[in-house]
């Protein structure tokens, strides 16, 4: 699947996630931490501000004014110098140097769109900023890391709401694997998202939904793996929910 539509998949997911969950539900921000990530882990651009007033109103991104920075004192020349979208990470150690290899988010000290700094819920800029008192409360919950499946499963029930069959495929032609977890560990929280997921999938029709080629398997992808089968369709009670 190409790049630009794993960006679009995800934005999509995020909008029919909004849409769904009532306001004020926080499970909602820990979702978007998920599908960034999975975003994240391939080869996608930078694509928070298609809805950063999204992520503002749910409470996974923070605007601050400059001024806020903890370091604002001591670095009020070079913050106020920005001119342009800047990480912070990737401007005080750039890629290649020695310090680089401490950092496992390019965003995890913030980002600047002047005149506005922004941080993402669980970044270390987020935490320096619960600890000078800048965010507390609801704001200082930690996200706990909910399994993509059930995320998933969560974007199809959004999607099937809304009619958006091809949200679903998408997710669908990802295939299993993709939500099996490390190492392709199949737990039993996530099989029954995995399942739930599935069914939506086979009601509304989004198995056999007509995408672009080259983003959705071909059948002899599936042949010789049972499970791989039955994400496509194929009838396996060994796979089926025993409840």
């Amino acid at each position: 699947m190409s790049e630009h539509m794993i960006e679009d998949l995800v934005e999509g997911s995020i909008r029919a996630l909004h849409t769904r969950a009532p306001a004020g539900d926080r499970r909602v921000r820990d979702w978007f931490a998920v599908l960034y990530r999975f975003q994240d882990a391939r080869d996608c651009s930078f694509t928070h501000f298609r809805v950063m007033e999204v992520l503002l109103e749910r409470g996974f991104t923070y605007r601050f004014s400059l001024a806020d920075h903890p370091e604002y004192p001591q670095r009020r020349e070079f913050l106020d110098g920005l001119a342009e979208f800047t990480a912070l990470s990737e401007a005080d150690h750039p890629a290649g140097s020695e310090d680089w290899d401490d950092f496992d988010d390019w965003l995890d000290q913030g980002y600047v769109d002047p005149p506005h700094l922004y941080c993402d819920a669980g970044t270390a800029l987020w935490r320096r900023m619960i600890e000078t008192g800048k965010l507390d409360g609801q704001d200082a919950e930690p996200l706990p890391g909910t399994p993509l499946a059930e995320i998933v499963h969560e974007v199809a029930l959004a999607a099937e709401a809304a009619g958006d069959i091809e949200l679903i495929a998408l997710w669908h032609a990802q295939g299993i694997s993709a939500f099996l977890g490390v190492a392709g560990i199949a737990d039993e929280r996530r099989m029954r998202a995995i399942r739930a997921f599935r069914d939506i999938a086979l009601r509304t029709g989004a198995i056999s939904f007509d995408l672009p080629d080259g983003y959705r398997p071909p059948p002899e992808f599936y042949e010789d793996d049972p499970l791989k089968s039955w994400w496509a369709g194929a009838d396996s009670a060994e796979f089926d929910d025993p409840t």
